[in-house]
C-alpha cells in the first residue's frame, strides 16, 4: 500500500508539470523564465495545503478525526500577521517572531481541540466544524480589533533562500533553489513525515492508535497520549502551513469571505484521502491542485480565450476526476472512535 501511494504521488507530480507543458502549449509566448515561475508559484500554493493535509494525516491515522484543519490554518495566518505587525511589521525579526507566533497559535487551538475530543470524548466531527467556525467568525473580528477593518495592513514576508550555483539550473533552479523558506520546510517534511509514519516506533504506535488502541494499550503505550501528540502535530504542521501563506506569500491578513485560507484546509482533507494517509502522496495531490490553480491564475492573466468561469473550475474539475480514478481509500479501523484505558 505505501509503494502505491508513493507511486500515486509521483503521478500526481506528473500530471501538475503536465500543466505547465499545456500552458506553454496555450501560450507559445511563454519562456524558460516564465516557467519557473510558474513553477515556483505552484510550490508556493502547495505549502499551506500540503501542510494541512500532513498534519491531517498525523492526527486520524492516530484515532482523532481533525477537520478543523482549515480552522487551524486561519488563525496560524490572522497570529502571524497580527505579532509581527505588534513588533513593526518592517523587518525579518518580525516576520520570523510572526511565524513562530503562528505555530504556537496553531498548536494552542489544536490541543483545546484534543482535550475537548480525548478528554472529553466530544464529537469529533462536531468538534472540527467548531474549530474552523470559531476561526472563521475569530478572526476577522480580532483584525476589526487591531486594524479596523477585515484585512490586515501590509507586513514584510519572509525572504527567500538562495541556493548558490544549484539557483542557476535552468528552470528548475530558480522555482526550487530560490525559494520561501516555506517551500524548502515543506520539501523536508514531506519525506521526513513518511520516514516518521512507517520507519519509526513513534509511527507505529500512531497507526496502532488509529488501528487498534487495544493492542497498543495492552503494549503498555498510552493511547492517549499518542493521539494527543497526533493531534499536536496536525497543529504545528498547519501553523507553517498558515504562516506560510499569510507571511510566505501575501504579507498580509484578508479576513474578508471565507478568509484568504479560502477552502485550503478542505483540500488538504481531500489531498490526504488521494494519497491514502500517506504524506508523500498527500504532497503530490496537493502539488497537482496548486498547479492547476497556479495555471488557471495564468491562463486568466494572459486571456486564453476561455471564459473566465471555465478557467476557474479547472483544479476542481481535475480533483473530480482524479478522486474517481484513485478508488477508494481506506479510513483507519478506530479513527473517529472514543478510547480509555482498560476497556474492554
Amino acid at each position: 500500500m505505501t509503494r502505491r501511494a508513493t507511486l500515486l504521488a509521483a503521478a500526481f507530480v506528473v500530471v501538475g508539470i503536465a500543466g505547465t507543458l499545456l500552458a506553454w502549449l496555450l501560450v507559445p509566448s511563454v519562456t524558460a523564465g516564465r516557467i519557473a515561475s510558474y513553477l515556483g508559484s505552484a510550490l508556493r500554493l502547495t505549502v499551506p495545503i500540503a501542510f494541512a493535509a500532513i498534519g491531517g494525516i498525523f492526527a486520524e491515522k492516530s484515532g482523532v478525526i481533525n477537520i478543523g484543519l482549515e480552522g487551524l490554518l486561519i488563525i496560524a495566518a490572522f497570529s502571524g500577521v497580527a505579532a509581527s505587525d505588534a513588533l513593526g511589521g518592517g523587518s525579518q525579526v518580525a516576520a520570523w517572531s510572526g511565524f513562530f507566533a503562528a505555530i504556537g497559535a496553531s498548536t494552542l487551538f489544536a490541543l483545546l481541540f484534543a482535550v475537548i475530543t480525548i478528554r472529553y470524548e466530544a464529537d469529533q466531527i462536531i468538534a472540527g466544524l467548531a474549530v474552523w467556525l470559531v476561526a472563521l467568525g475569530l478572526a476577522p473580528f480580532g483584525s476589526k480589533v487591531i486594524w479596523g477593518e477585515r484585512s490586515s495592513p501590509s507586513v514584510a514576508t519572509l525572504d527567500n533562500w538562495t541556493i548558490p550555483v544549484l539557483s542557476k539550473i535552468p528552470v528548475l533552479g530558480p522555482a526550487i533553489f530560490d525559494s520561501n523558506p516555506t517551500v524548502y520546510m515543506l520539501l523536508v517534511v514531506a519525506p521526513a513525515a513518511w520516514f516518521v509514519m512507517n520507519r519509526t516506533r513513534f509511527g507505529r504506535w500512531v497507526r496502532a492508535s488509529g488501528e487498534n488502541p487495544k493492542a497498543l494499550d495492552t503494549a503498555g503505550v498510552d493511547v492517549s497520549r499518542v493521539r494527543y501528540a497526533g493531534v499536536t502535530l496536525s497543529g504545528v504542521l498547519c501553523g507553517i502551513g498558515g504562516a506560510g501563506l499569510s507571511l510566505g506569500q501575501v504579507g498580509q491578513f484578508v479576513g474578508s469571505g471565507t478568509t484568504m485560507v479560502n477552502g485550503r484546509g478542505w483540500i488538504g482533507i481531500t489531498a490526504y484521502l488521494f494519497g491514502n494517509y500517506n504524506p508523500l502522496g498527500a504532497f503530490g495531490a496537493s502539488f497537482l491542485f496548486a498547479s492547476l490553480d497556479a495555471l488557471q491564475f495564468r491562463l486568466q492573466q494572459v486571456g486564453a480565450g476561455l471564459p473566465p468561469e471555465l478557467v476557474q473550475m479547472v483544479p476542481y474539475a481535475t480533483v473530480i476526476v482524479v478522486l474517481a480514478l484513485v478508488g477508494h481509500t481506506r479510513i483507519p479501523d478506530a479513527a473517529g472512535e472514543h478510547y480509555e484505558s482498560g476497556e474492554e
